[in-house]
């Protein structure tokens, strides 16, 4: 019986991405059934569902082996689907005449505990603060970074946070931001807990500007003398700022340049949203070690890394990136890949929103599997044979 016609569309994706170069057939059509399986509606992260959803022919173990055992390189994948990230998003900013934007964040995948008598624990877990939930989570930590446009995020790459192997989340960064090879001018995007001295001086040096926030105690020099950031708010006055709006939002800003702890030359904007009192508790310190940028043009880069964010989000709520069951921290890296891939392929079939990507993909998976029935029907194929195809035998 011939393909369901949805799985043509991820194919072609994988045959554009240049994977069949590298990959054999069985493990090009497991790869098929996977990103297949993940992108049906009501998803949860298990091997069945990974079975069921994509009309896998082969036996749940072969899933699992595939997962586990199996000798296909995930690196490989992760290469491919960079690189045909990094032409589309240069392709992207050069036409828009904007720069390109990394944003830097971490996220926990939460699982449960084990017991003490688990024999089987998932591999690479443990306790994470989460700053969201203001609680330690059980489960995995993860660095992740992504590449965009004005217009268009994608997750690029990731790491695993291991508490025990002495990488700090700050080094892992350093590490992916290596990989990024771009012509176009690039600013690294993060919240208050990254922008250590090291890890701007790596962006620096590989010549990305960055734009973060920072903690309102870090250092300033304004005329030479020492300051926390809040500190010197207090001797700001509204009549020194003025009105920025950026979207829906005011902001009352102050424009910081001189100085910081760890950097000799940057631009740090005190900022209040303009309906809320000029207090210590209502500052937010961002900085840019672009000089040339306006107040406005920060905060509205800055505002870009809300994408990470909605990345997070769709990518636990819809793709279950936190859903899996495998348990060595190899087959649980291979899956997360496989998230990654599976997001950026409905981003590529919608050609710029995830939601409508996904929406998009249930639809023609529905219209797939019509006429497949259709077909099988007018081919007189026993009605056996078409639901054991389908798994409703």
């Amino acid at each position: 019986m011939n393909r369901l016609a949805h799985h043509q569309g991820i194919h072609k994706f994988f045959t554009m991405l240049g994977l069949a170069l590298y990959f054999s057939k069985p493990v090009m059509k497991h790869l098929v059934h996977i990103v297949d399986a993940m992108i049906t509606k009501g998803f949860s992260g298990t091997l069945t569902d990974l079975h069921h959803g994509s009309f896998h022919p082969n036996h749940r173990t072969t899933l699992s082996h595939f997962f586990t055992k199996s000798p296909w390189e995930e690196e490989t994948l992760l290469r491919k689907l960079q690189q045909w990230i990094l032409r589309r998003v240069e392709r992207i900013a050069k036409q828009e005449n904007q720069p390109l934007f990394v944003s830097i964040d971490d996220t926990i995948c939460q699982k449960t505990k084990p017991s003490s008598r688990a024999t089987h624990a998932i591999q690479g877990c443990d306790w994470h603060y989460s700053h969201s939930e203001k609680k330690s989570i059980w489960g995995h930590s993860l660095v992740w970074f992504m590449v965009h446009t004005a217009t268009q995020a994608f997750p690029f790459a990731f790491r695993l946070y291991d508490k025990t192997a002495g990488k700090s989340k700050g080094e892992l960064a350093i590490e992916m931001l290596s990989s990024l090879d771009v012509r176009r001018p690039v600013y690294v995007l993060m919240d208050s807990w990254y922008p250590s001295k090291k890890l701007i001086e790596a962006c620096l040096k590989q010549g990305f500007h960055v734009i973060a926030m920072l903690k309102t105690n870090r250092i300033l020099y304004p005329k030479g003398i020492a300051i926390q950031a809040k500190q010197l708010a207090r001797y700001i006055e509204s009549k020194d700022t003025r009105l920025v709006t950026v979207g829906q939002e005011r902001y009352r800003v102050y424009r910081y340049e001189g100085a910081i702890h760890g950097l000799d030359d940057a631009v740090v904007l005190l900022a209040w949203k303009a309906d809320q009192p000029m207090t210590s508790e209502h500052l937010h310190c961002v900085l840019s070690t672009d000089r040339e940028l306006s107040d406005e043009d920060i905060l509205r880069h800055y505002a870009q890394r809300w994408s990470i964010e909605c990345f997070f989000r769709q990518a636990k709520d819809q793709l279950k990136l936190d859903g899996y069951r495998v348990r060595q921290v190899r087959a649980v890296k291979r899956y997360w890949i496989l998230v990654q891939l599976a997001y950026v392929y409905s981003l590529f079939e919608s050609n710029s929103d995830f939601s409508d990507g996904l929406d998009l993909l249930h639809k023609r998976k529905g219209h797939s599997l019509v006429e497949f029935i259709y077909c099988a029907a007018k081919q007189n194929i026993p009605i056996d044979t078409v639901k054991k195809q389908l798994h409703v035998a």
